[in-house]
């Protein structure tokens, strides 16, 4: 009987470790890639041909982040990627679209706990964060056939932003990250130096990385 429980203790505690803290004092970085999803009904803008909805499509891109933990299980991460592009449509009441594009950059600061010690299978690591985030707008561009020339510009953003992801270790100081944010970013737009209206983009960002402790 008491080889049995010790056969079933063992059988459990390799199945079901506890995580240690990360201490403070470590640095991990992260290199993957993550989809922008922009909230759907992104707003609409008033101009000289009238009234459009706009819809902003989303886009995949390579991102890198590190992380330095101030205290155990708590870290300051700062997320960079390069550059996302999205497609813009602009659709007006009677069905006429208008295409535009943009490229932006998204660099977000967090402060993020992540958590350990509640036996879960394969010691994964859940964790949340929340920070801020800013977004630099850049190479605009708008075609309206027959109209003429215009100069679309976008503003920058600054907006709160979430995170929560799972590390899923499988050597003692490498994971492999999935991982969700959402970030408030919304831009007023103008036409040839015209405010136009705001654009809320707002997306949920969803990713995968290759984590790397140090």
């Amino acid at each position: 009987m008491k080889l049995q429980s010790l056969v079933l203790a063992a059988a459990t505690a390799l199945t079901m470790t506890s995580a240690f803290a990360v201490p403070a004092g470590t640095w991990t970085v992260a290199a993957g890639a993550h989809y922008v999803d922009p909230k759907s009904d992104n707003g609409t803008v008033s101009t000289v041909l009238g009234d459009f909805a706009v819809d902003v499509d989303g886009d995949v891109r390579p991102t890198i982040s590190g992380e330095y933990f101030i205290a155990d299980n708590v870290g300051v991460e700062l997320l960079a990627a390069i550059p996302f592009h999205h497609d813009i449509t602009l659709t007006d009441a009677n069905g006429n679209e208008v295409d535009a594009k943009t490229q932006h950059l998204p660099p977000t600061l967090s402060v993020q706990y992540h958590f350990d010690g509640y036996n879960l299978p394969m010691n994964v690591k859940p964790f949340v964060g929340v920070g801020v985030n800013y977004t630099t707008f850049f190479k605009e561009k708008v075609y309206i056939p027959l109209a003429g020339d215009y100069d679309l510009d976008l503003d920058d953003s600054v907006g709160v932003a979430g995170h929560i992801g799972l590390d899923i270790p499988y050597a003692p100081t490498e994971s492999f990250r999935i991982d969700a944010r959402y970030m408030d970013i919304k831009t007023d737009a103008s036409l040839n130096g015209d405010k136009i209206g705001e654009v809320d983009i707002s997306p949920w960002v969803y990713g995968v990385a290759f984590v790397k402790q140090f």
